[in-house]
């Protein structure tokens, strides 16, 4: 389902067929499409009333969905216009904006009871500045946040194919980072749905942003080539990925008419596998082929960083980072990007 689908028909998305609540399933496919690069950065969603009245469900849990994704950061309420998709650009009027224009006013303050000039204070902050942007050759530490240890070191592996000589990427867990077993990184990057859970464990010690995803080149060949006829089954860890992932993975099986969906941790999960022809699981789900039968065919729905949200988002923030311009600004001059 393209972007511009899903959001145009979030609401008719909804699957009464999945072994998942209406309410999960809304919040998955907007925590999740943010996430995947699916519903891009200031996309207007439909109102609260809009989206009980198409989907068949109750204002109040529609409206309590928005609440959780507005405490998560992924989408803001505009008085009078409408709810949107987070873009995390925050005003200069932040708390560490306002902190550093009292320290340069009492700089100014100082250097002139000393009878200090305000041209020499400027020349002493260009020259300040200019020694920050003579670090710009400095190699660049990033630590990549997911959820699963081996997809999260393919993700950084992919990354890291796009960053310059000499900048280093390292994975970490969000379990593994709240055990403190990394070293700390000049830049933090996440899914845009985890980023307010790095925050939390990373504090003020560097910035953290995030970047989009998109399903990677062998499972869209996959999915395409599956018989027409062939009994599909998806398996996910998480029940709201659940909703975006079956749209997903229609959109490069078209042709294949019958598509049931069952959670990892579901005890019928060997029936089901038993019954299908083809398993598509999720990233983590991999256990679920240890309860199939012998020689089912499985396809790992794997997702990639999107390598154009790589280059048009996160290269530009490694810069500004080299360059010293983020700490100038502190952590919030690091939007919540999302591309996709």
């Amino acid at each position: 389902m393209p972007g511009s689908a899903l959001l145009n028909d979030i609401a008719s998305a909804l699957d009464r067929s999945l072994p998942v609540s209406l309410s999960l399933q809304l919040k998955g496919l907007i925590e999740y499409g943010i996430a995947c690069g699916e519903l891009p950065a200031g996309a207007r969603l439909p109102s609260v009333r809009e989206l009980a009245d198409a989907g068949g469900i109750a204002p109040m849990t529609a409206a309590a969905v928005y609440k959780d994704l507005r405490r998560a950061g992924l989408i803001v309420a505009r008085a009078g216009s409408g709810t949107f998709v987070a873009d995390g650009a925050r005003p200069n009027s932040a708390p560490e904006f306002a902190r550093i224009q009292a320290h340069l006013d009492a700089a100014l303050a100082e250097a002139e009871a000393l009878g200090v000039g305000a041209n020499e204070v400027a020349a002493l902050l260009s020259a300040r500045i200019g020694r920050g942007r003579a670090r710009e050759g400095r190699s660049v530490r990033i630590l990549l946040v997911g959820v699963f240890e081996d997809a999260t070191r393919a993700y950084a592996a992919e990354i890291g194919r796009q960053l310059k000589q000499g900048d280093a990427i390292d994975a970490a867990t969000l379990e593994s980072l709240r055990q403190g077993r990394h070293e700390p990184a000049d830049i933090y990057v996440t899914l845009a749905n985890r980023r307010a859970e790095v925050e939390e464990i990373v504090g003020a010690r560097a910035p953290v942003t995030t970047v989009s995803f998109m399903p990677s080149e062998e499972t869209r060949a996959r999915l395409a080539a599956v018989d027409p006829l062939a009994r599909v089954g998806l398996v996910s860890v998480f029940p709201e990925f659940l909703a975006l992932m079956k749209p997903g993975v229609l959109r490069f099986t078209p042709h294949v008419r019958s598509v049931d969906a069952v959670l990892l941790d579901d005890p019928d999960l060997p029936r089901f596998l038993a019954e299908v022809d083809v398993a598509v699981y999720a990233t983590g789900a991999q256990a679920a082929l240890e309860r199939g039968p012998p020689g089912l065919v499985a396809i790992e729905y794997r997702h990639v960083p999107d390598p154009h949200a790589v280059k048009g988002a996160l290269l530009p923030l490694i810069e500004s980072i080299r360059s010293g311009a983020a700490a100038a600004m502190g952590r919030d001059a690091f939007p919540r990007e999302n591309i996709g």
